[in-house]
Formats: C-alpha cells, sequence, structure tokens
C-alpha cells in the first residue's frame, strides 16, 4: 500500500520544488510560455551542436584548404581543389587513369563490397529468420546463437577471424592436418576480399535477422490459415503473402545495411590492413590513412573525401525515408 509522506519529508520536498518555481517563473515571463520548452533543450542543442555541426563546419573549412597543417590560419585557401583532385580522371572505369588512383580503388572496393556483402547479407537474414520463425527445436537457443555475434567488438571480431584465417592459424591447420596444402587467406587478393565480406556478414547478419524475424511475427496468422485453407502452395504463400507484408521492412533492412556496408572500417583493417596493396581498402579507411596514418598528412584531401561520402549516405537516407512513408502511405 502507497504510504503518505511524512510532514517532514513533505516540508523538503515542497523546499525542493520552490527553489525552481521563482527562475521558472521568471523565465516564463521573459520568453512566454510557448517558448520554455527551448530552455529544457538548450544543453543538448549546445552539446549536439559542438559535437556534431561544429566538426561538420570544421570539415568543410578544411576541405576547401590546403597544406598540411592542422591550424586553420596556416592552411591557404584553395576552393574546390581537393574535389578537383579527387574526381580528376580520364578512365572512370580505370582507376589507374586517375589522379588519385588509391582514392578510386578504395571506391570500386567499396561498390563491390556494398553490392555483394548487403546483397547476400539480406538473403542469408531473411533465410535464417524464415527458419527461427517455424516451430523448431531449441528455437531461443539458435536466435540467440545467430545474435551472439552482434554483440561483440568489431575489433573482438576480427581478431578472432585473423587468428583462424592467418598462415599459420587454425583454418589451415586443420587443411594440413587432412592433407591438403595451407592456403595465404589473407594475403591473397580474391581470397581477402571473399574473407572481409564473410566476416562482416557472419559479424552482422544476427541484427538484421532479428529485424526481420520481427516483421514475420507481426503477419497476422489469419492470412497465412485463409491461404492454407485455400489449399495454396508454400511457394505461393510465400510470393504472395509473406514477402509483400515483409516488404517494408525489408526496405528499412536494405537501406541499414547500405549505409553500414558503405561505413565498413573496423573489422577489415584489424583483418587485412586494406592489403594485400590496396585490394580490401575501403573508403572510409582510404580517408583515414589520407588524413591521419600518411606522411604527409593531407587533412583537405581526406575532409573532400569524406563529404564526398557523406552526400552519398545522405542519398541513401533520404531513400530511405522516402520509401517507408510510400510504404506508410500505400
Amino acid at each position: 500500500m502507497f504510504q503518505p509522506l511524512n510532514s517532514a519529508a513533505q516540508l523538503g520536498y515542497r523546499t525542493v520544488f520552490n527553489l525552481f518555481e521563482w527562475p521558472m517563473a521568471r523565465a516564463q515571463r521573459l520568453v512566454g510560455i510557448r517558448r520554455v520548452a527551448w530552455l529544457f533543450l538548450l544543453p543538448n542543442l549546445l552539446i549536439f551542436g559542438l559535437f556534431t555541426f561544429l566538426p561538420i563546419i570544421l570539415n568543410v573549412f578544411y576541405a576547401t584548404t590546403g597544406s598540411d597543417a592542422i591550424l586553420l590560419s596556416q592552411r591557404p585557401y584553395v576552393g574546390a581543389e581537393n574535389f578537383s583532385s579527387l574526381l580528376s580522371c580520364t578512365d572512370y572505369l580505370d582507376p589507374n587513369s586517375c589522379r588519385r588512383d588509391v582514392f578510386w580503388r578504395a571506391v570500386y572496393n567499396t561498390g563491390w563490397f556494398v553490392v555483394l556483402q548487403v546483397g547476400f547479407m539480406v538473403l542469408f537474414s531473411l533465410i535464417t529468420a524464415l527458419i527461427l520463425n517455424r516451430d523448431i527445436p531449441l528455437k531461443g537457443f539458435f536466435r540467440g546463437v545467430f545474435f551472439y555475434p552482434v554483440l561483440l567488438s568489431p575489433v573482438v571480431v576480427a581478431l578472432i577471424w585473423k587468428w583462424i584465417l592467418q598462415r599459420y592459424g587454425v583454418f589451415n591447420a586443420g587443411l594440413e592436418g587432412m592433407g591438403f596444402a595451407s592456403v595465404d587467406w589473407l594475403t591473397d587478393a580474391d581470397w581477402a576480399f571473399f574473407w572481409i565480406i564473410f566476416v562482416s556478414i557472419w559479424a552482422h547478419m544476427g541484427f538484421y535477422t532479428l529485424i526481420l524475424l520481427a516483421g514475420l511475427q507481426s503477419i497476422p496468422s489469419d492470412v497465412y490459415e485463409a491461404a492454407e485453407m485455400d489449399g495454396a502452395s508454400r511457394w505461393r504463400v510465400f510470393a504472395k503473402i509473406t514477402m509483400p507484408l515483409l516488404m517494408p521492412t525489408m526496405v528499412v533492412v536494405l537501406v541499414l545495411s547500405l549505409i553500414r556496408a558503405v561505413q565498413a572500417f573496423d573489422e577489415i583493417f584489424v583483418l587485412t590492413g586494406g592489403g594485400p596493396g590496396s585490394a580490401t581498402t575501403l573508403i572510409l579507411q582510404y580517408i583515414y590513412e589520407t588524413g591521419f596514418a600518411s606522411r604527409p598528412q593531407l587533412f583537405g584531401l581526406a575532409a573532400a573525401a569524406s563529404i564526398l561520402m557523406a552526400v552519398v549516405l545522405l542519398v541513401l537516407t533520404l531513400l530511405q525515408l522516402r520509401a517507408t512513408r510510400s510504404q506508410a502511405e500505400g
């Protein structure tokens, strides 16, 4: 049962709240009752502006200035020269013809990575969600197994797989034990690119599986019961009922996975370091190495590349908003 506060406690609470009554009443008179909410939002807006909008503004300044100096006062204005340098190509299909060939290799690697990683991850996530949505033994256990890699740090994931795939790792030890020759999984360009896609799917698939599973469970069961009474086949039920009703969730999964894939960095940097050569260098790693790891540090070039990537992410985000709005209106 609820116990009423004693007189001393009531006095204490009244004293504390009275301390705020005068400043709040004063604020209401000064700014008006409709604008008081902005006073509560002001601390968050200041923090958000300091750590979000200010870095964006500084990034634009760096992208339009040159030299390797870090202080803006020591950086000469160069306008769009950094953007022109990045986009200068004789043939955009041939990175070797570009002034910044490593940047374009990173762009092409990112493009292939996004297409393959997102395509296979959405496919495997859908298949896994369909299986886990059925009445199978140990269903809760398998849901936890598939989601567990999502809880791991990307660096931990990469270190685990690097320990497995390195020249004298667990995988090669198993192959040699069965009489096969060992393979340089992480130093062969084709195999290294395959493994960064595989590891990325393994690490993040559980998150999208969970979203799709929630979408499947939101489909009314009476729809399936009606289809069963009509004698519809499983494939027809999947194609005509499950997929159309799951499409809003699929759109969200697709766009979220696209945005994450464009920003891939942690696992790949630890697993291969972008190598061999630039075979697994993606755009975010190029920005990091250009601005911080290389000598001289080309802050302007890295800032320009990050702005170009931000434009791509903005387009993907707008596509997501438009797609979700269309699905809601439909």
